[in-house]
């Protein structure tokens, strides 16, 4: 029997995306990669409005945000076939305007200057091929108090844009006024995604915004600017990056920290999507990873110059997953929505901070749950992951937080006789942020 060439039988996607050998078509792609937009395109919202309190120009980050996630998700799609996206990560976000740029009183373009640096960084362990190793030497005991760490960190933050947290002179903090309109409607957009989440609709986080904006419209706290237009000038941020000057001593932990969280959400999401979608084997291979690896670090690195947040592969990848996407045609469809969510900054513009900071809530909700995996019984396991998890948000510093965890993680182990379990990596960064803490004064 004369066999059907690809090419007779699915065309040109057919020949690209080897849809029938993942068993899909192309209608199942597209709806797939709309899903996977409609969960993510959240981020074009919330980006712009985290990154404008750095100093960053809004309009501009709102198109250099669909700008990345558009190029990195076709990238994904084209040079790995899997239907994963990419944007810039919740988290990293908030660390770089909050904690670095806000908290250690640095221009934007320095931070911006770290996040490229560490991305270049996270490349070189890429290109190198000991992403992976560095991930299974470092204990899941610290991986899981470094995620539950920023995501309190974020929750923190998202709790004080709404005003539920504010600062006291007498207790440190204390709670704002819970009848103000933003926190009212933050609240109130936090439990819609919370209630739609756990319904199973994917698109809670974005109906929440659309929702919150709408109502603090109506309240006539949030004006109107139009629908559509043309996209708005992004000179202000892209390339304006201080690299130079980001490259010392004095940035060394930042841009380690944006380089290993980097490392860790990323490559899980790589493995968890694709262990959604039936690609991944039992220790978390899949096919073409070294291409998608590549397209996730090389973003990374061209997202810092464009001028955003780090980048990486997006969970919400797994909702076009869970509708069947199978291939690449997923992402390049999402990328494609990407490019032209730029002609609707206007709509961006109205959302106001309120609106954005239940996202930022329900994220800490998400990161905080690795935590029931830790083995609170074990000591050596459990307090290292409580430092690393609280010095974070009580410190708001994602570095004191890794610090605290590996330098604790060593003083267990050997404390307790059982130094075998240290490895060298976890070992060599402890010793370095010792060194780092002698040289500042613990400053």
């Amino acid at each position: 029997m004369p066999q059907t060439t690809p090419a007779a039988t699915g065309g040109l996607f057919e020949r690209l995306f080897r849809l029938r050998e993942h068993g899909t078509d192309v209608r199942t792609e597209i709806i797939a990669g709309a899903t996977t937009f409609l969960t993510m395109v959240y981020i074009i919202f919330v980006n712009p409005q985290i990154l404008s309190a750095a100093g960053m120009d809004t309009q501009a980050v709102f198109v250099v945000t669909c700008l990345i996630a558009a190029i990195g998700s076709i990238a994904m799609g084209f040079v790995a076939n899997l239907p994963i996206a990419l944007a810039p990560a919740m988290g990293l976000n908030a660390f770089f305007a909050f904690v670095v740029v806000g908290g250690q009183h640095l221009s934007w373009q320095v931070g911006m200057g770290a996040i490229f640096w560490g991305a270049v960084g996270f490349f070189l362990l890429t290109i190198l091929r000991i992403r992976y190793w560095l991930i299974a030497s470092i204990p899941f005991a610290l991986r899981a108090g470094i995620g539950a760490g920023i995501g309190l960190m974020i929750a923190l933050m998202g709790l004080h844009n709404v005003g539920i947290v504010v600062a006291s002179p007498a207790t440190m903090v204390t709670v704002g006024n819970l009848t103000s309109l933003p926190c009212v409607l933050g609240t109130l957009g936090f439990f819609i995604i919370a209630i739609l989440a756990a319904r199973g609709i994917h698109a809670s986080v974005l109906i929440a915004i659309l929702v919150t904006t709408t109502l603090g419209f109506l309240f006539g706290d949030v004006k109107f600017h139009g629908v559509a237009s043309l996209p708005p000038d992004i000179s202000g941020v892209f390339g304006q990056l201080a690299i130079k000057d980001a490259f010392s001593l004095g940035m060394g932990a930042v841009i380690f920290s944006f380089m290993l969280v980097s490392l860790f959400d990323s490559s899980g999401t790589l493995i968890g999507v694709a262990g959604k979608a039936g690609l991944a084997d039992e220790h978390g291979r899949f096919p073409r990873m070294k291409q998608a690896l590549l397209v996730d670090s090389s973003a990374s690195v061209l997202g810092a110059f464009m001028g955003t947040s780090a980048i990486s592969t997006y969970i919400e990848s797994s909702a076009g997953v869970s509708v069947g996407g199978r291939t690449g045609l997923t992402a390049v469809v999402t990328g494609l929505l990407f490019v032209l969510a730029i002609f609707f900054s206007p709509l961006a513009a109205m959302v106001p901070a309120y609106a954005a900071a239940g996202a930022l809530i329900f994220v800490g909700v998400l990161m905080t749950a690795e935590l029931k995996r830790i083995n609170w019984d074990d000591m050596t396991e459990s307090v290292p992951a409580f430092i690393t998890a609280v010095m974070m948000p009580f410190c708001f510093s994602i570095t004191e937080g890794i610090a605290g965890g590996f330098i604790a993680y060593c003083v267990m182990k050997a404390g307790t006789g059982r130094w075998r379990e240290i490895r060298l990596p976890v070992l060599v960064v402890a010793v370095l942020f010792l060194v780092k803490f002698i040289m500042d004064g613990g400053h």
